[in-house]
């Protein structure tokens, strides 16, 4: 999957769909890039909070260190196995929600890529299965689960997020790690719960999908 996320749904749908008992966020990001803000559910003392950390734990390698550079930044949680995440993923207390309804990948040749953008048809806001901490590199951030893409999306990117459905929440947060290796490694979402919509816009425009310059050949299915 690619590091490009888009929520194009007010803060009190969020916040309802969501069943927030307390949120400290005023406004919704258009879109997040690693690095930037998103928002996120978590549960505390058996309270859901709506949160705004930036997307991507600190990574840093040996070599970084040695040249004096500061941590990057990865997002996307491929292999459960790595070493950056055995001490979050056992916990259910690192377990969060991301709110989206678009995830987007590059399109076309080097040099011009645009932007096309996925959601799901019958679930316009959708949770993204992530990880949350707080850093003492970069503060407060998330990540988020990727699978095997699906044959819709498989021509662009070969991996896609872990999207749950409503009825998954509780398991996604509460369940064991059992529970989260099923849903990482489970069938990716059927083709047809997908909508495409293909742009003019370039990659790195910073247009959101609700302000998408379409393609004349675009298809919507």
């Amino acid at each position: 999957m690619s590091r490009l996320f888009s929520i194009a749904r007010p803060i009190e749908e969020i916040v309802a769909h969501f069943g927030v008992n307390l949120s400290s966020v005023a406004s919704v990001p258009s879109e997040t890039v690693e690095g930037t803000p998103g928002l996120i559910v978590l549960e505390k003392d058996g309270l859901r909070l709506l949160k705004s950390p930036t997307w991507g734990f600190p990574r840093q390698t040996g070599e970084m260190r040695h040249n004096g550079e500061p941590p990057g930044r990865i997002g996307l949680v491929a292999d459960l196995t790595n070493p950056l995440w055995d001490r979050v993923v056992v916990d259910a207390k690192y377990r969060c929600l991301i709110a989206l309804t678009h995830f987007a990948n590059p399109d076309g040749v080097k040099g011009a890529k645009t932007r096309t953008w996925f959601s799901l048809h019958r679930q316009p806001l959708v949770a993204w299965a992530g990880l949350c901490r707080n850093t003492p590199e970069l503060g407060p951030v998330f990540a988020g689960l990727t699978m095997a893409a699906n044959d819709k999306i498989r021509p662009l990117n070969d991996r896609m997020p872990v999207l749950l459905k409503p009825e998954e929440y509780e398991r996604w947060l509460h369940g064991s790690i059992e529970d989260v290796i099923a849903f990482q490694y489970r069938e990716p979402p059927a083709s047809d719960e997908f909508a495409v919509l293909q742009t003019r816009d370039r990659w790195q425009s910073g247009t959101p999908p609700s302000q998408a310059s379409r393609r004349r050949d675009d298809v919507l299915s």
